[in-house]
């Protein structure tokens, strides 16, 4: 199925993310097999081998088979089942100080043996046109290492049918409560991937993601006017037990949120409830307001003003596929650039329990591991790989390395980033109860970036208006436009660590060809003063 299919099928708009292609069709069976280790191991030395012997410097060799499921309902129907597997092996090869790559399904010895080759012969033929020699920063092997996501539930031995009759009660309680349509899907990844190099590393790893979701739509049939309220789901790095739903985040207003379990049932009801408050909501007065941000909203500012922005290609102007460069450049590394107050710090990792980042190892076989990104508001570094360090004056990979598929070449991807919560004890009751005139935001929404992620504009899915320190109600056609370093360095407050949760992207584009990843950001709520908020309602006409 292309992209084009899957969203009309789907009825659900992914904006600002990019749908991946699906691999081959396969049994639902067939998702539950995995290659024998020992036989990956036979063919990353036959890679290794014949890279070396043809010239190369270095190799690496990554044997990998995804596997993915896609479940998509409409109100009581089943729109799709897709099951797809996808198989093979890529091969990066250094020679004559140049970089090579090549790839095939074809899990032959021969095949592999001659990817290999032709990785070094593209490498010779780009040598040609290499100015300077790539400079890797030094990885120590590991050995024969694995890693899996520590799952209680693996997604892929549920039955497909108890998964249509989740989405389908889910979709039911919705149109039940009020809904005149809703959407659901289920979105299943495992990631089986195996990595070797010339450096003596071996790592088998086992990656699993998981995305329930759904929009709900209601309707004034009077005037034919319409309101959509998303699921406050997010993509986990977890197994099935993340549907259980067995507990959930209580917020003001009788607002429920979720963090390691979500509850889809009960968010359609809730869903289909406020969007029927939206429909009568009033359209929100411009101006400047405290912000007050929820988890659920704030993820996708961080990701497209603070994540995308510090990934050191785009600094470079090595890379502007989906919405350009960088404004942070590396003359602001060196003059200790103010990005935000100085209760502001974020941090990239890709260790985090439940995230969609979370590995034991990137791409290149560099270790996972956690580092500062801004540091009490001074930007302190950026997101490098193992050919990057060295410009910024660092001696390791931060671990950021990752290609969607054995067939396509691995580049520097964004970590995990999030906001540190609070140090001091702080409820999202008690930050409202200081607010005098505010906008509490819950979901993400509609969003625009300029060409160097410094000027943007955020919608959500939630408004409720703050006045004197408590919730008046439900406001509507809200987005707020910020600078990227004056928005950071309106931030006022921050909730303590009880707090923190994760929102996250299943499908983040990057690069040409376009690849994706799947990265989450954490954080507590947190408070901005002094934002600037128009009326998408308002017409100039």
């Amino acid at each position: 199925m292309d992209r084009r299919h899957f969203l009309a099928a789907s009825g659900i708009g992914l904006s600002g993310f990019m749908i991946p292609g699906f691999g081959n069709a396969v049994a639902a069976e067939a998702l539950l097999t995995k290659m024998d280790p020992a036989r990956k191991k036979v063919l990353a030395d036959i890679a290794l081998n014949a890279a070396t012997a043809a010239g190369a410097s270095y190799c690496d060799v990554r044997i990998g088979r995804y596997m993915r499921q896609f479940v998509i309902t409409r109100e009581d129907k089943v729109q799709n089942v897709v099951n797809t597997e996808s198989i093979g092996a890529g091969v990066r090869v250094i020679a004559n100080g140049t970089w090579g790559f090549a790839a095939t399904s074809d899990l032959s010895n021969a095949a592999i043996a001659k990817a290999a080759q032709q990785a070094v012969a593209i490498a010779k033929a780009n040598a040609k046109s290499q100015t300077k020699p790539v400079q890797l920063a030094p990885v120590k092997g590991v050995g024969e290492v694995s890693w899996a996501t520590p799952i209680k539930k693996n997604a892929m031995e549920v039955p497909v049918k108890e998964k249509v009759d989740l989405l389908l009660s889910a979709n039911s309680a919705a149109m039940a409560a009020g809904a005149n349509f809703v959407n659901s899907m289920l979105f299943l990844v495992n990631e089986q991937k195996y990595f070797a190099s010339t450096d003596g590393s071996y790592i088998d790893q086992d990656v699993h993601r998981i995305w329930p979701t759904f929009t709900v739509t209601a309707i004034d049939k009077a005037t034919g006017k319409f309101r959509s309220r998303d699921s406050l789901s997010s993509p986990m790095g977890m197994g099935y037990e993340y549907l259980d739903g067995d507990r959930h985040v209580a917020l003001p207003n009788g607002l429920i949120a979720y963090n390691d379990r979500f509850d889809m049932k009960q968010d359609a009801v809730a869903a289909a409830k406020q969007a029927q408050l939206k429909l009568k909501a009033p359209s929100v007065k411009p101006g400047k307001y405290d912000l007050v941000l929820d988890p659920s909203h704030l993820w996708l500012t961080i990701h497209e003003n603070v994540g995308h922005p510090l990934e050191l290609d785009r600094v470079l102007g090595y890379e502007a596929n989906y919405a350009g460069t960088s404004f942070a450049t590396i003359d602001k590394l060196k003059d200790k650039f103010k990005y935000g107050s100085d209760r502001v710090t974020l941090f990239a990792d890709k260790v985090q329990p439940n995230t969609l980042g979370a590995v034991g190892f990137d791409d290149e076989g560099v270790k996972a591991k956690r580092w500062d990104l801004v540091k009490d508001g001074t930007l302190v570094n950026y997101q490098a790989i193992r050919d990057q360090a060295h410009i910024i004056g660092e001696t390791e990979s931060h671990g950021c390395c990752y290609a969607d598929s054995w067939s396509s070449v691995q580049f520097q991807r964004m970590a995990n980033v999030s906001l540190e919560p609070g140090k001091s004890p702080l409820s999202v009751a008690d930050m409202i109860k200081n607010v005098e005139k505010g906008i509490y935001i819950i979901g993400d929404g509609s969003f625009s970036i300029d060409q160097q992620r410094y000027n943007a504009q955020f919608g959500g899915q939630l408004f409720y208006e703050i006045e004197n320190g408590k919730i008046k109600g439900m406001v509507e056609d809200v987005a707020y436009q910020i600078r990227t370093p004056e928005f950071w360095s309106a931030c006022s407050a921050i909730c303590d660590e009880r707090d923190y949760r994760f929102g996250g992207s299943f499908f983040d584009g990057k690069g040409q060809p376009g690849q994706v990843s799947a990265v989450s950001h954490g954080s507590s709520t947190a408070r901005f003063d002094g934002i600037n908020v128009i009326s998408t309602a308002r017409s100039l006409g």
